[in-house]
């Protein structure tokens, strides 16, 4: 699976890596807008706790929540932009 994340084209990142809960979180909030719809966003964060947040706010929002991985210390974790 993080093959198939790792090819995705990003349309906007977000480095919330050394944040703690729920900064992670706040800082997607904020540059969702930056994204085009259908547009994939990736979030950085050294906070596991990251994942369910980003998953719960995906199913609020209806963005699709494509996965995550662990890459050298912090996640990965990718959305889609809802329309």
């Amino acid at each position: 699976m993080s093959e198939e994340l790792k090819a995705l084209e990003v349309a906007t990142e977000v480095d919330a890596r050394g944040t703690a809960c729920p900064g992670p979180l706040l800082d997607a909030k904020r540059a969702i807008a930056e994204c085009p719809e259908g547009g994939v966003m990736s979030v950085l964060s050294s906070d596991e706790g990251t994942i369910i947040d980003i998953t719960r706010w995906c199913k609020k929002m209806k963005h699709e929540y494509l996965g995550d991985f662990e890459d050298d210390g912090f996640w990965r974790v990718f959305l889609r932009k809802s329309a």
